[in-house]
């Protein structure tokens, strides 16, 4: 296990999640690249505390391995599955050189990660019919406008479940005015967008609500809503559940009701979706399986080729934070016109 040697020297460490991200901000380490430690190592911690470790010096190797399975589970892409285990590797070993925990777990499951090879295998591939047929089979609206949601804007399942009313400005004075909620700043004066914040970690209180939702954005995002997607979330919020706090955008309408969407809701949405068409099978890999992230591959992949401009979809995706700045004060000319333009309809 990595025991922590509970010494008087100034290497012992009362919380060591805080002092790791304390220091990695003083090495110059870029916000977003400290936020996303701050995300898988909260969200690591939650797992081995829900399994019995006091603390995580009384981590071992199966609390890793389970806790890397338990990310397959919920159908993390393999390239994420594997820079949070990076993340949690380089936690451990450089508290592990500070003297602070006598070793790291994470070594021998990092060497049979990198073993295995860690290559993004060929997805299955949809086009936008196969796709726009798959859409209209959902009649529940809640689902309906989660799902498009997802393939219209390339966003993470945890990015969805964090949306609040105020994240979004439809230009429907029903739904507007039914609700009473002022869409935020950044976006009142751009009807039909959505507004994704980049600055929510797991356990951060906004909005009055604490989080078990990370976003992992290099830059907050404005994104257009097409006519499609418009249409969508004006039907789930015609029937969306009077509930109070933050306002949720998505909300469950069964055993949870009126709760705030999780991520395992919406994944267990899509298999159930996905397997009536034969596209998910338990035991499957991203090669056959559909699921949340494939969404944002499809998106990805669509838009590039129908925009022929990477940027614009790596701002969409919240990707990029160098060249931000140009897409957020030209935003109309250089998002909002060229996604309307080209984004696939799925009628």
């Amino acid at each position: 296990m990595a025991r922590s040697t509970h010494s008087d020297s100034a290497t012992s460490s009362v919380n060591p999640v805080r002092d790791f991200l304390d220091e990695m901000e003083l090495y110059g380490r870029a916000a977003s690249t400290v936020s996303d430690y701050r995300t898988t190592l909260r969200q690591f911690e939650r797992f081995t505390e829900e399994r019995g470790a006091a603390s995580l010096d009384d981590v071992d190797r199966r609390d890793c391995l389970q806790w890397i399975q338990s990310l397959r589970d919920r159908e993390y892409a393999p390239g994420s599955i594997r820079t949070k285990a990076v993340h949690v590797n380089r936690f451990y070993g450089y508290m592990a050189q500070l003297g602070v925990f006598e070793e790291n777990p994470m070594v021998v499951v990092m060497e049979e990660m990198s073993e295995r090879g860690d290559s993004t295998p060929t997805r299955r591939s949809l086009g936008v019919t196969q796709m726009g047929e798959f859409i209209a089979e959902i009649q529940n609206p809640l689902r309906k406008a989660v799902v498009l949601t997802l393939v219209k804007t390339g966003m993470r399942v945890g990015e969805l479940c964090n949306l609040d009313l105020r994240d979004v400005h439809l230009d429907h004075n029903g739904v507007q005015s039914y609700y009473g909620i002022e869409p935020r700043a950044a976006i009142s004066d751009r009807p039909k967008t959505l507004y994704v914040d980049s600055e929510i970690s797991i356990g951060d209180v906004v909005n009055g609500e604490e989080r078990s939702e990370g976003n992992k954005r290099h830059r907050d995002t404005t994104i257009p809503i097409d006519q499609e997607l418009h249409k969508a979330l004006v039907a789930w919020l015609a029937i969306r559940p009077d509930v109070g706090d933050a306002e949720p955008l998505f909300t469950s309408i069964s055993r949870s009701y009126g709760e705030r969407l999780t991520s395992d809701m919406v994944r267990g949405y899509v298999r159930e979706l996905a397997a009536e068409r034969g596209w998910y099978a338990v035991g499957g890999g991203a090669e056959e399986n559909v699921t949340p992230h494939y969404f944002r591959h499809f998106f990805t992949t669509e838009m590039r080729n129908r925009l022929g401009d990477a940027y614009v979809v790596k701002y969409i995706r919240g990707d990029v934070g160098d060249v931000m700045d140009r897409y957020t004060h030209n935003w109309n000319e250089l998002v909002r016109g060229p996604y309307l333009n080209h984004v696939f309809v799925l009628k």
